[in-house]
């Protein structure tokens, strides 16, 4: 199942998916810092967003790729807690900017996209053995 582009139907779920990776992968270390403080607000944890792009020559012909990632524009949070060892002078803390149930969100959905690309391929391997089958 070659499309014109040549690119399979494996090869376009297969980048699906390893696009999906990086965005569970983000997410699961957004959430691990979550919470982290910093005693700078420059220095505050922000959460990190993959960007992809399309790729592909051809009209209706397309994988994606990972672009870059990025920092989120989730503002940090300062709370005053002069009994922090993080504190600066004025005892301020800063708190990561991170938005936990955005970030559960994602990650349901970018499981939900690998397990559809998973899907995919099974589908098309499933046609090209009963292709063969046929042709018995």
């Amino acid at each position: 199942m070659t499309l014109p582009n040549q690119l399979s139907v494996f090869d376009i779920s297969g980048r699906a998916m390893s696009a999906q990776l990086v965005r569970l992968n983000t997410t699961a270390s957004n959430l691990a810092n979550a919470g982290s403080i910093s005693g700078t607000e420059a220095g505050a944890f922000r959460a990190l967003k993959p960007v992809f792009r399309a790729v592909g020559n051809e009209p209706g012909v397309a994988t994606v790729q990972v672009d870059r990632v990025i920092a989120s524009a989730t503002p940090v949070t300062r709370r005053h807690d002069p009994n922090h060892p993080l504190a600066d002078a004025d005892g301020n803390v800063w708190e990561a900017g991170v938005d936990s149930t955005a970030e559960m969100v994602e990650m349901i959905e970018a499981a939900r996209q690998y397990q559809n690309n998973v899907q995919v391929i099974e589908t098309a391997k499933s046609l090209m053995l009963d292709t063969l089958r046929v042709g018995r």
